[in-house]
């Protein structure tokens, strides 16, 4: 029974994000234990408790940017608009382009890119996001952040991520920087 409420919800999450998930439908089929255990992680994944909208999703973009190149980053972009983010705030994310982001997502972003590429400046911006949310928002931002990162590689990991595709936001291409400029 378990396993039927998890096929449906794969299913209802592949047609509402356009979104293959047969990597996780092959999981759930061949090791059900380990896809339950990975389903607490999807769980962990929506984490967000004191990070404004838009925050945890520069986080994300940022991690499934640093792991993948496209499909994933794309649902992502989509759960991202579903959420409130705009358009412009996420394109900015993209292009990693710090001018056009708000002071909020601007902070998000770049404490995740100083996290992801192992800056020596990332210390600096912890503390800049502990002053503005508090221990719980590096929390929050460190989550998003890792969970954006770790869908792309275990679709990868299982011979899956065999796809790049255009990233659109609301229907709009966006040429994405994948590395800082």
């Amino acid at each position: 029974m378990r396993s039927w409420i998890a096929r449906r919800m794969l299913r209802a999450t592949a047609e509402r994000y356009g979104y293959d998930t047969s990597y996780l439908e092959m999981m759930l089929k061949e090791a059900p234990a380990a896809f339950f255990k990975f389903a607490s992680v999807m769980k962990a994944a929506g984490h967000r408790e004191v990070v404004p909208v838009e925050a945890s999703f520069a986080a994300k973009l940022v991690g499934t940017l640093a792991e993948d190149c496209g499909p994933c980053t794309q649902l992502c972009v989509d759960m991202a608009l579903e959420a409130g983010m705009t358009r412009d705030e996420i394109e900015a994310v993209l292009r990693r382009d710090p001018r056009a982001m708000s002071d909020t997502t601007c902070l998000a972003f770049r404490f995740a890119d100083a996290v992801v590429r192992r800056s020596t400046d990332d210390e600096e911006f912890r503390d800049a996001v502990r002053a503005q949310w508090g221990q719980k928002g590096v929390i929050d931002l460190t989550l998003a952040l890792q969970m954006g990162r770790m869908f792309p590689m275990v679709k990868a990991g299982l011979g899956y991520a065999r796809e790049c595709r255009r990233v659109t936001v609301d229907g709009h291409n966006v040429d994405v920087v994948k590395q800082a400029a």
